[in-house]
């Protein structure tokens, strides 16, 4: 039996012993999906507290409970080390490390490159080795593949390669791991068979591509795609404002068509790491083939004005009752980047905080999922939502519109809200100002001149 008919026999019997480099938000929940349908799972990561916690079976990712997890650790079919060398006792490799952006929106690369490193050292024959992290095209052939390469094994022949992008979204109830479409593309017709196979035991469904390069630009297009339409919907709030209309009202009114349009929604700007991260992967790689991608350019551009200009409508609204931002007190609801989880990844929160504490307001916020933060030199932890801490506040700011907040509640005891998330309804007092147009007033409230 050849190695590759022994590893998809493996697969098939589950028989075969993944290892998942990386164990946050997409290492963790994968690890645990194929650990559930059978396959001895190890994870690596760098971090001993993360380790140590899986180990005991504390998770520290909300969408993988920890009874879950425990499990399957105590069962040893799942298990945390900070150890490289245990990569060697697995048939499958699945890296699954961040992929940031550096200061000047280049790709690092530093993670990915850490980890095929590390793979390369206890690299054998008979592996499959999958990259998931979100990169651009060219990836896994021009970086990961040469220097696996380098322990003179020959992708294709005694190991296999592959790209398979993750799709996570933390938070949500409907969309996990098992039930979202797998997109694979492998190096060779062998490499794409066997990671077809590994995913197929663990994923509902998976989405067969031609190479490598077809499955990282189809992830990257997928998040261009959410950022480039959050840009025009954002300049089109910009616009509405100046206009004086209700932003909302009109995506309400345009949705109404039942073809050819689909609803985007403004906001504070991009958060989390795919949509803010992932166009910048496209327009770093087009540059070095001399072509410039304006259009994303462009949307990212707006969306970055975003948390800027929601700060400028804390000051209008401030300036209607004679208050200057500077010195004013300033709350902040919500520093997750969406609504209902602890994730904090390139939160517009943040930026809109710096901008503000630049512009001498006091700041201060609440979130039930974030308990401190740092933003600059400070370092701040979750005050709580009470009555005082909103009337104490010239202005509260709605950054995040989590699901647990009591928006009627804010708006009683709360005097100016600004909210670019559009959480409030009805106002019971306070005068409520959207992301644009005219600020909401209680019911017969006089509009302010």
């Amino acid at each position: 039996m050849s190695r590759h008919e022994d590893l998809l026999a493996k697969i098939d019997s589950h028989d075969a012993v993944v290892g998942v480099i990386g164990l946050g938000y997409v290492g963790l929940p994968l690890g645990v999906a194929f650990a559930e349908v059978g396959f001895r799972t190890i994870g690596l990561d760098v971090s001993r507290g993360v380790v140590d916690g899986i180990n005991s079976g504390q998770s520290h990712i909300l969408d993988v409970a920890s009874d879950r997890l425990a499990s399957l650790t105590e069962t040893g079919t799942l298990e945390a080390t900070i150890d490289p060398g245990r990569l060697a006792e697995a048939d499958a490799l699945v890296i699954c490390v961040p992929t940031p952006l550096s200061k000047t929106d280049d790709p690092d690369m530093s993670y990915i490159l850490s980890a095929t490193d590390a793979v390369r050292q206890h690299l054998r024959p008979g592996q499959l080795v999958v990259l998931e992290s979100t990169t651009y095209p060219g990836t896994t052939r021009e970086m990961v593949l040469p220097m696996l390469e380098e322990s003179g094994l020959v992708a294709g022949e005694d190991f296999w390669l592959a790209f398979s992008p993750e799709r996570v979204d933390p938070g949500n109830a409907e969309w996990h791991i098992e039930n979202t479409p797998k997109i694979v593309g492998g190096l060779t017709p062998a490499c794409h068979q066997l990671a077809v196979a590994l995913y197929g035991e663990a994923i509902d469904t998976v989405v067969e591509v031609s190479s490598p390069e077809a499955a990282e630009l189809a992830k990257i297009l997928e998040n261009t795609f959410r950022a480039v339409n959050i840009g025009l919907v954002n300049e089109m709030a910009v616009i509405s404002d100046r206009l004086g209309i209700d932003v909302w009202e009109v995506i309400d009114a345009a949705s109404t068509k039942p073809y050819g349009f689909m609803r985007f929604f403004p906001g504070p700007g991009l958060g989390g790491h795919c949509i803010p991260v992932d166009p910048h992967f496209l327009a770093w790689k087009m540059k070095t083939l001399h072509y410039r991608t304006r259009f994303i350019e462009l949307a990212a551009e707006i969306n970055a004005e975003m948390p800027r200009y929601v700060v400028e409508r804390v000051t209008e609204a401030l300036n209607q009752v004679k208050k200057p931002l500077n010195g004013s007190r300033v709350l902040l609801l919500g520093m997750s980047y969406k609504p209902d989880v602890d994730d904090v990844r390139e939160s517009p929160a943040f930026d809109i905080a710096q901008i503000l504490l630049q512009r001498g307001a006091d700041i201060e916020y609440h979130d039930p999922y974030v308990g401190q933060v740092r933003i600059e030199d400070l370092t701040l932890s979750s005050v709580e939502l009470s009555a005082e801490c909103l009337a104490a506040a010239d202005a509260v700011v709605v950054t995040t519109d989590h699901g647990v907040v009591d928006y009627g509640f804010v708006t009683e005891h709360a005097s100016i809200i600004v909210d670019p998330r559009n959480a409030i309804g009805e106002t019971r007092g306070a005068t409520v100002y959207p992301i644009a147009g005219p600020p909401r007033l209680p019911a017969g409230s006089l509009q302010p001149v």
